[in-house]
């Protein structure tokens, strides 16, 4: 919270592109760590972001046109940087999106009343760790990236084309990035070992679990299956999120040609949705939904009989879906079709929840589809599994204090060592992390408005 004109007791600055009001992915997770730490008393919150594009890769219509807004979101200042959004993933492509939200902090930092006691960063937008890095250095504040997602592994195992040329530079200055930091957290401990590999001291590296971010189910599942038009002896299969390259979704369908007396739907968005719709034209037990308001979304999940995971056969290391969080807590069982050796298979085995069946396997995955369908009692006892873990283990509080102790702890460390002076040697004011002889920032207020000033 801002009081006034005092001194805040802690000015955090957070960097990350993917923002509410995005539903999926990183975006409610930042918003949310963003919102707790904003209501602590004394604590004035800023967050760099992006605008609302994930994971349709479209910006959201009540941001285009706008290329710098600032607006106050539950206590949180949010400054939002316009960039490119490709709606085709190549390797390309994203580092053009990536190179042109770099460009764009970089030529209009968020102005900010006064240095921020710490800088944070949410991985794997690679700028958005620079800018962070920078940022922190500037201030002499220390640095805290999240690792949501390894970027370089990712660009050599999502199937993007040209991420295999691109998997080393990626790396490279994921590497850059990570080295900055004081302390890094990683949501999973499968990353730990490749984070250390990248010249980070496991004395560092600190894990952080996301935590379900969805309420509970208010409605009765039949009233949302009725809504939906599921009937209420049809088994549903439903798979929530990004429809993108990594997903391998094709799997999904082709399991549906082999078992048609089930109903496989797809909700959601992303890249690969025009592709995904065009198969299920041909399969009349294929459903292909968008996004249900978050309201209705533990509702949707929870009316379902499976829910669904699945990855490329590729995927190993790279990242641990953020849907997991909500599956295991909708209470139904979950089939897994992602290789054995991942950090999801190992999530799917820590929680006794689900089913694990080799990736890009259609016969397999139907198989156990049918079985599950089958086995109610079965399917109940899994789905029951599923939700005490995420009592026990992902719950919202106990992530956030976490992540709250990681700051706290990066906050007690040695300052990093000041950059070395360039050109003239000026220095920024302590008001500012933009160019060096712009005047100092002030504080920013007002209510949200997409079109608002310059943040």
């Amino acid at each position: 919270m801002v009081h006034g004109s005092a001194a805040p007791a802690r000015r955090v600055l957070l960097v990350s592109t993917n923002y509410a009001p995005e539903q999926a992915g990183i975006g409610p997770y930042a918003a949310q760590l963003a919102e707790h730490w904003a209501a602590r008393d004394g604590w004035e919150v800023h967050v760099l972001a992006g605008m609302p594009h994930y994971p349709a890769w479209r910006t959201d219509p009540a941001w285009r046109g706008v290329w710098r807004a600032t607006e106050r979101r539950a206590g949180v200042l949010v400054h939002r940087r316009r960039h490119t959004v490709p709606p085709r993933q190549t390797a390309v492509r994203r580092a053009l999106y990536e190179a042109s939200i770099l460009a764009h902090g970089l030529l209009a930092p968020p102005r900010l009343p006064g240095r921020p006691h710490a800088v944070v960063a949410q991985l794997p937008s690679l700028a958005g760790g620079a800018l962070a890095a920078r940022f922190a250095r500037a201030a002499t504040a220390p640095f805290v990236p999240v690792v949501q997602d390894l970027v370089g592994a990712a660009a050599a195992q999502s199937g993007i084309r040209g991420g295999g040329r691109a998997a080393a530079p990626a790396a490279t200055v994921e590497r850059r990035v990570l080295a900055a930091a004081t302390l890094v957290g990683v949501i999973h401990e499968s990353f730990t070992d490749r984070v250390a590999a990248m010249g980070v001291p496991p004395s560092r590296i600190r894990c952080v679990p996301n935590w379900t971010h969805t309420a509970r189910p208010t409605r009765s599942r039949a009233a949302t299956r009725r809504r939906l038009g599921w009937g209420p002896h049809e088994k549903v299969v439903l798979h929530s999120g990004n429809m993108g390259l990594k997903q391998g979704l094709d799997v999904l369908l082709a399991a549906a040609r082999l078992a048609p007396e089930l109903r496989i739907v797809l909700m959601g968005d992303g890249s690969q949705r025009a592709h995904l719709a065009a198969l299920a034209a041909t399969l009349p037990n294929a459903q292909l939904l968008p996004f249900a308001a978050e309201r209705d979304f533990p509702d949707v999940l929870a009316a379902a009989d499976v829910l669904a995971v699945t990855q490329r056969a590729s995927v190993l290391d790279m990242s641990v879906p953020s849907k997991l969080t909500s599956y295991f807590a909708a209470g139904r069982p979950v089939v897994g079709s992602v290789a054995d050796g991942g950090g999801t298979a190992g999530e799917l085995r820590r929680s006794a929840a689900g089913v694990l069946v080799p990736p890009e396997d259609p016969a397999a995955l139907a198989a156990a589809l049918r079985a599950l369908a089958a086995d109610p009692d079965r399917a109940a006892a899994l789905g029951a599994a599923g939700r005490a873990y995420a009592a026990t283990h992902l719950g919202r509080g106990r992530a956030l204090a976490r992540l709250t102790g990681l700051l706290d702890e990066a906050l007690t460390l040695p300052p990093p060592a000041p950059a070395p002076r360039r050109g003239n040697g000026r220095r920024h004011p302590a008001g500012t992390l933009g160019r060096a002889g712009q005047p100092p920032g002030h504080a920013l207020s007002g209510p949200a408005r997409p079109a608002g000033g310059a943040g």
